[in-house]
Parts: structure tokens; sequence; C-alpha cells
């Protein structure tokens, strides 16, 4: 049960910092009455709707803050809205949002050509409101479904919901349910690798806002050099560039490592979260942002504040709720069931072989003290699927394994029956994932661990097909 004041100031502020779940239509059309009639019928629908009444003001309006979908006229006095859609998908490598096109004069090879620059639809005037209404609902449900598609492909390894039967998880699940209802600000810590992105998914899974978009942003995997500008976009030659957290706005933003971020970047997100709005690197128009944020650290955040590393006033910005990560020590009971997941992940996704952990080996699990988490045991599961023969996985082999790892560095098997070359690329690649996991994927921190020079370590993680932000957000 959360305390009777936390649950006060969370109900107090979540009116001001909540996002706006409902999506954001911008409508583009020199005609007033269809303008403002369209206005009227969306915002009836339960839309937010901005309109615009000529393709340079179009321009203002998409540039100000990033729609969910745009109803865009074709003939209009300044700019047609076929140069309008060819600018937009040029400026991300495809159109940022989808586009219905409207005109009453069109031709086929028109709507060709909308078509082939990634409009959704074309409609002719005068309206149909029902089909309408009808496109621009399957346009919405199309895109929420290509981003789950992606979701799914980097995050396939994580589980839909945190994983044990423990006493300690079944109140953790219950209280992110609880908080999740609320559209409240979340500061998540724990040990490092004790599955702080499983609940961050879960905790959007549960929330009103599981419709709109989760983005997650690995902050100790951004150089510092880059981080606004991935963060809060960019613009330049006359091109919009969005960046992570306006693609976040109106559902949830997950800062993972957030105690790695630099206090440059640092300063310019507080003030975004402070005021709703931020400016994107090259512009000096304010972009308005309505977004969850959910952060997550397994540093003490007030440590780094006494040291000058953390921003108090984004501490406190962040920390509307906290909420603790428990390790996976303290519900060793659900080793059993975490070793039956990773087994049947890896099998499914890496098509490994599959094998069955005997009784006494689960036991001796259940009883080792875990020091990486839940990553560390998916880590454990994966290498004795890879190297192990026979179904079954006995408590030597665990024993070996264990021991193992207090003499190696963990998740390195050598091939020694592989040629020298082989055997060599397989350890380099193996060691610069395992300093990649241990570092949030940052590889500054890596190269300057392993003596390498920035672009050298770049190049030789290329040549290993290594992309330091899966590896990132295999192992959060």
């Amino acid at each position: 049960m959360l305390p009777h004041e936390q649950e006060q100031s969370l109900n107090e502020r979540q009116d001001n910092r909540g996002p706006r779940p409902n999506p954001y239509i911008l409508v583009v059309d020199d005609e007033p009455d269809i303008r403002n009639l369209l206005q009227e019928i969306l915002e009836d629908e339960g839309y937010e709707v901005s309109i615009a009444e000529n393709g340079e003001t179009a321009r203002i309006a998409h540039r100000e803050r990033r729609p969910d979908l745009v109803l865009l006229d074709i003939w209009m006095p300044d700019v047609d809205g076929i140069t309008l859609l060819k600018e937009w998908s040029d400026e991300g490598g495809g159109l940022p949002m989808p586009v219905i096109m409207m005109s009453g004069h069109g031709t086929v090879e028109t709507a060709v050509e909308a078509t082939r620059l990634g409009a959704y639809d074309f409609i002719e005037k005068p309206l149909s409101l029902v089909k309408l209404l009808l496109t621009i609902e399957h346009a919405l449900e199309q895109e929420k479904l290509q981003r789950e598609n992606q979701g799914l492909k980097r995050h396939s390894h994580i589980p839909q919901e945190p994983i044990g039967r423990s006493a300690v998880m079944q109140r953790l699940r219950e209280q992110v349910k609880r908080i999740a209802q609320h559209e409240t600000w979340i500061l998540m810590t724990g040990e490092s690798g004790s599955g702080m992105n499983v609940i961050a998914h879960y905790l959007h899974n549960c929330s009103p806002q599981k419709e709109r978009p989760f983005i997650e942003i690995s902050v100790a995997s951004m150089s510092p050099d880059n981080a606004a500008r991935e963060l809060f976009g960019y613009e330049e030659d006359g091109k919009t560039h969005y960046g992570l957290l306006e693609q976040a706005n109106g559902g949830t933003l997950f800062l993972s490592d957030v105690g790695d971020m630099d206090l440059t970047t640092q300063a310019k997100l507080n003030s975004a979260l402070e005021t709703k709005t931020f400016l994107r690197a090259g512009s000096d128009q304010p972009v308005q942002v309505f977004v969850r944020v959910v952060a997550a650290t397994h540093y003490d955040l007030e440590q780094l504040i006494e040291q000058g590393k953390f921003r108090k006033d984004l501490y406190y910005q962040l920390n509307v709720v906290p909420l603790r990560v428990p390790s996976l020590r303290e519900h060793r009971e659900d080793v059993p069931e975490l070793l039956n997941y990773y087994v049947n992940l890896y099998v499914e996704q890496e098509k490994l072989p599959y094998r069955q952990f005997s009784l006494a080996a689960q036991n001796r699990l259940r009883n080792y003290h875990w020091p990486g988490n839940i990553r560390e045991l998916s880590n454990l599961v994966q290498r004795l699927l890879i190297i192990g023969a026979g179904t079954e996985i006995s408590l030597e082999e665990i024993e070996q394994a264990l021991g193992t790892q207090q003499q190696v560095v963990p998740g390195l098997p050598l091939g020694y029956d592989r040629p020298l070359r082989e055997a060599r690329e397989q350890f380099e690649k193996a060691y610069l994932e395992y300093q990649l996991q241990q570092h949030g994927g940052s590889v500054g921190k890596v190269a300057k661990i392993v003596g390498l020079e920035r672009t050298h370590l770049y190049r030789k993680l290329r040549s290993l097909e290594i992309d330091p932000k899966q590896v990132s957000e295999k192992e959060s």
C-alpha cells in the first residue's frame, strides 16, 4: 500500500504532470468551413486537434509539435499537399506519422504519387465523415501495431510481466498496477541487472496510456556530445528531426541508467520536464511535450547529488513516486521459474538446443547469491545451452560453471577446439559484449577500460557485428 502522503501527493500532482493520452491530429485545409467542421467533429470524437489554413502554417504547426496523424488537403494556394508530404517524408527517411490526403480534384496520378511518398490513404471531397473517421481509426491502429512490432523485435527477450510467484514479486506487481493508474512520474531504484526495464514495460502496459508510445532511452549508451540531439531532436537545412522525447509524446518515456546522464543534458531535461516545453537543437521555437517519465538507476542519486554529479532539482522532479525493485537474492524461490523462462527464450529465439535443469541443479542455483541478479542468471542459462551437452543440466555442470565464474570473466566460454583466429574473435566478441553490459552500452567508458581509441573500438564492434544499444537493451 502506498503511504497516505504519497497517495495524496500523487493525486495532487498528476493533473499537471501527466501526458495527454488522446491522439493529436493536425488538419490542413484552405477552406475554413471544412477546417472548422473537421475540428469540431474530431474533438467530439475525443481527439486533440489543431488546424492550419495553408502549407506554411502547416509547416509551422508540424515543427512546433509532432502530430499523431495529419489530414492534408492537396490543393492549397501557397504550397500543395504533395510538396509537404515529400518534405516530411524526406526529413526522417519516411513519414513520422500517418497522413491522409484529401482532395476535391484528385487524379489517379496524384493518388499514386501520394501513396508512393507514404500517405496512408487518399479521400475525395465532398468528405464522407463516416468513412473519414473509420480511416483515421484504422490509420492510428496500424501505426500502433507497427510500433508494437518494432518494440517486439527490440524487446522480444523481455517478459510481459515480472516473473515470479513469490510474495515479494506478487507485492511488486500489485504495487506497479496501482501506480500505473496515476499519470505520475516514477523513480525506480535497484541493483544492476534486477530487471527494471521489465517493470517499466509492465507499468506502461497496465496504464491508461498503454495504446500510446513507449520509448526507452539507455542514458549510459548516449554520447554526451550527441545526447541533446538524440533526446530533443534537431532542425537542420530546413528539416525537422524528432528526438526521443517528442516520439514519446502522450505516452511513456523510460530513462534507464539516468544516473549516467551528463550535467548539461540533466539541466536541459529538467527544464523540459518543468515547463513541458523544450527547444530542438538549431531552433528557437519551443515544442510542447506531454509525457510520463519513468526513470531507473542503480546508483544512490542522493550520494551523486552530494558529489556534484546529479542535479538536485532533477532528482526531485523525477522522484514523485519512488519504486524499489528487489534483487534476485530477495526472491530466490523464483529462480526455477526464471531458469525455465530463459531456457525457452533461447531455444525459441536463438535456436539453441533444449536442456532441462535437474532438481539438484535448481536447488543449488536457488541458494546461489546472484551478485549480477537476473542478468547473470540469463547469461548463465545461455552459456550452459551453448557449451553443454546432453538434455539435462547436472549439479556438477552448475558447480563447474559457478567455479569458472569465480576464476574468469562471466559469459566468456572459450572454444579450445577452434582455430586460433576463430577462438580469438570468439573471445573478443564475448569480452566486449561483457564490458558493454557492465557499463550500460557506453562505448566511451568501454574504450577507456580496454585501452582503445573510441574510433578503433567502433570499428572493432562493427567487424564483430556488435550493436552497443542492443547489448545494453538486452541486459538491462
